[in-house]
């Protein structure tokens, strides 16, 4: 039989693990739309600086995060650019209950850093077709490309616009084509030609939120956060004045 002192030794080993253990529990995974992802650090580092809770956060499209999620994906929240899959998710049973938000409302801007197109007007360079090649997101997979392919549908301008097309994985592939000179213009998120560390558009044109269906964003905790506290403690820092103030900030539209 093990002595005393040998068990309290074991113990000691085991509870020398427990902080740790009880610290990865607390450290919430969220996956992130493509077009948030800036936004979403700069939160989650103020949500992290209030609660001392970690976030770590991985981002691309909408539609393959969606995918990944449906199967078996280990993040606690899901912060989309649409609507439709956290509506999917809830249907499904794999989110938390009552956890679906919406966290912020985006916009698209027609967009380039070509420098031919400097001083012109990027939405008549559009309708006269004068430009290379066109760049959006996947519109089967990015909310913000779908956005756009509505746009330029209703423009009546899609059928030219597709044949000079080139499509990005998400929204930030996008952004990436157009700021190297691989599109000459881009349907881009608003909020990214606002980050202070990119160079100056050439010409841009914000395309009418009317022209396309809404681009609102929605947040849910994933049902296998059910236990995790710093997740419903981060959806619940999204609806904060704090959080809010950097999200418009980042140039979207939030509710009051």
């Amino acid at each position: 039989m093990r002595s005393i002192p040998g068990r309290l030794r074991v113990l000691s080993f085991v509870a020398s693990f427990l902080p740790g253990l009880l610290f990865a529990a607390d450290i919430v995974t969220v996956a992130v739309a493509s077009n948030f992802a800036k936004t979403a650090a700069a939160v989650s580092a103020a949500f992290t600086q209030e609660s001392g809770v970690p976030v770590r956060t991985s981002h691309g499209s909408t539609g393959k995060l969606y995918a990944q999620i449906i199967n078996g994906a280990p993040f606690d929240v899901f912060l989309s650019a649409d609507t439709d899959r956290p509506l999917l998710l809830e249907q499904a049973g794999l989110i938390v209950n009552g956890s679906r938000q919406t966290y912020a409302t985006g916009s698209l801007v027609l967009w380039s850093q070509d420098e031919s197109m400097r001083g012109e007007d990027c939405r008549a360079v559009l309708e006269q077709s004068a430009y290379g090649r066109l760049a959006l997101a996947n519109p089967g997979t990015a909310p913000y490309g779908s956005a756009a392919r509505e746009f330029l549908i209703g423009a009546g301008l899609w059928e030219t616009a597709s044949a000079c097309a080139v499509y990005g994985e998400n929204i930030a592939q996008t952004l990436q084509f157009v700021a190297t000179g691989n599109a000459t213009l881009g349907f881009v998120a608003r909020s990214q030609t606002m980050d202070p560390a990119l160079p100056a558009g050439t010409c841009a044109w914000p395309v009418p939120v009317s022209t396309h269906a809404p681009l609102h964003q929605q947040a849910v905790v994933l049902k296998r956060a059910s236990g995790n506290d710093g997740a419903r403690r981060f959806a619940d820092f999204l609806k904060t004045p704090a959080a809010k103030k950097i999200i418009r900030e980042h140039g979207y539209q939030v509710s009051d």
